[in-house]
């Protein structure tokens, strides 16, 4: 069994633009209108930038920011594992247009960003981190390879980890093959224990057999929950929303799901 306490969330997608503003959703307490999201522009990388990156790398800095805002740490001593189930699609559907060309003329700064690990390198940069980043992707089950991934490093380390999610749709034809249904972001700061600012202790075990993974009860967020794999953790944060104790079931990967045992400080 893994533990750890979640210190800060950050979260982004339509509908759910904030932390504060998608606890509301999450909880019950207003309707999901899942309207579309403005646009992402962090305020960690300078504008010149932000104009050499994708949504896709925006992204997942929106929400490592907010993340870390909520917890109230330095962002540079954090460890951090980036979760995708597929990179950044609108950028490999870009690279195979241009190398189906007679004369291919790909641009270096599009072929840096194709890669897996871009996210966090740009994270790093603009937070000046020198500390060790993990980028990994498990298809359908990225977001609950990512959380065991997270919890090994805040168990094995005593160390802080910040966890990001982060999947958003292709472009055609693409889109046909691996659809998504709209953009989805999400961070979390797990500590080894608890301090002043957690929000609930969580313990991760790996259940040797699929079981019925935990849905939501609104047909909108169970909607954005299926359509998007970084979303699959949506139950979890939910339950954190309602500040209610929880047995919660995550896709993982071979057939296996995750327990999640949430208990809110």
């Amino acid at each position: 069994m893994i533990e750890a306490w979640i210190e800060g969330v950050g979260i982004f997608a339509p509908g759910l633009v904030g932390w504060e503003q998608a606890t509301g959703v999450l909880a019950g307490r207003q309707a999901y209108a899942p309207s579309e999201p403005p646009k992402l522009a962090p305020a960690l990388l300078p504008a010149d930038v932000r104009r050499r990156t994708t949504e896709h790398i925006r992204l997942a800095v929106e929400v490592a920011s907010e993340a870390v805002r909520h917890a109230q740490v330095d962002a540079a001593a954090l460890w951090s594992v980036f979760a995708t189930s597929e990179s950044d699609g609108a950028i490999s559907h870009n690279i195979c247009e241009e190398v189906a060309k007679e004369i291919p003329e790909v641009s270096p700064t599009r072929f840096h960003n194709s890669v897996t690990n871009a996210p966090a390198g740009y994270w790093c940069m603009a937070v000046q981190s020198q500390a060790p980043s993990t980028s990994l992707s498990g298809f359908d089950a990225s977001v609950g390879v990512g959380l065991i991934e997270a919890g090994v490093q805040v168990a094995a380390e005593k160390c802080r980890v910040l966890l990001v999610a982060h999947d958003s749709p292709f472009p055609e034809p693409l889109h046909s093959a691996r659809p998504m249904s709209a953009l989805f972001g999400t961070a979390l700061v797990l500590a080894p224990a608890r301090s002043a600012h957690s929000l609930a202790r969580i313990a991760v075990v790996i259940e040797p057999a699929l079981r019925a993974l935990s849905r939501l009860p609104d047909a909108g967020l169970d909607g954005l929950r299926t359509g998007n794999p970084a979303a699959r953790v949506l139950p979890l944060l939910a339950a954190l929303a309602r500040r209610e104790s929880a047995e919660l079931f995550l896709p993982y990967v071979h057939s296996q799901a995750l327990r999640v045992t949430l208990e809110p400080v």
